[in-house]
């Protein structure tokens, strides 16, 4: 009786290990089949796939855009001035490089702000010295210095590295209506 118990679990073993590999077999079979179809379906494919493009530098074009912020909203301001700054309404934008317009924002002493945050959001500097942080609202720097207000706004929109700051000195802010670009013929831009 010992000899047949013995018996079956040897054909019970055989058949578990028979099964495993079957399913190793089955399971992998495709791949080590088809492994060279595979590559030269891929090696076919990858003249058709798209590559990142790169627009050569002679070929950016630059406008140059007149925004008048007059009652118009801050926030609403700074995004759409951002994006022009960047270039992302454009076909060739890419992440990496500068491909976009020049923005003069006249009239910013005319923005508006929503709610109670002409009073109640307050803007930070600090000079790095222990206590030495200073705190304005928005309508102190209104008063001093309006087109800070509109600076920081677009400035907090862009990339934080070497191509934000090349992004942001394209943007030309001025309180009032004059600014000295007329050579620039500047298109106006309606928001």
């Amino acid at each position: 009786m010992v000899e047949c118990n013995l018996a079956k679990v040897e054909v019970a073993s055989s058949n578990l290990v028979s099964r495993s590999s079957f399913k190793v077999r089955t399971c992998f079979e495709p791949f080590f089949v088809h492994r060279q179809a595979l590559i030269s379906r891929l090696l076919y494919l990858e003249d058709f796939v798209m590559k990142t493009y790169l627009t050569p530098v002679k070929e950016i074009e630059r406008k140059w855009l007149l925004v008048d912020a007059q009652s118009l909203v801050l926030g609403r301001l700074a995004s759409e001035v951002a994006t022009r700054l960047r270039g992302k309404h454009k076909a060739n934008f890419s992440t990496f490089q500068d491909v976009g317009d020049y923005v003069i924002v006249v009239n910013a002493d005319k923005v508006r702000l929503t709610g109670k945050k002409m009073e109640d959001k307050k803007y930070y500097r600090h000079s790095g010295y222990i206590g030495s942080i200073k705190e304005r609202t928005a309508a102190e720097i209104m008063e001093k210095n309006p087109e800070e207000l509109v600076y920081l706004a677009v400035k907090g929109m862009l990339p934080k590295n070497s191509l934000g700051r090349s992004q942001l000195k394209k943007l030309k802010v001025y309180a009032g209506t004059d600014h000295p670009h007329e050579a620039q013929v500047p298109e106006t831009l309606s928001l």
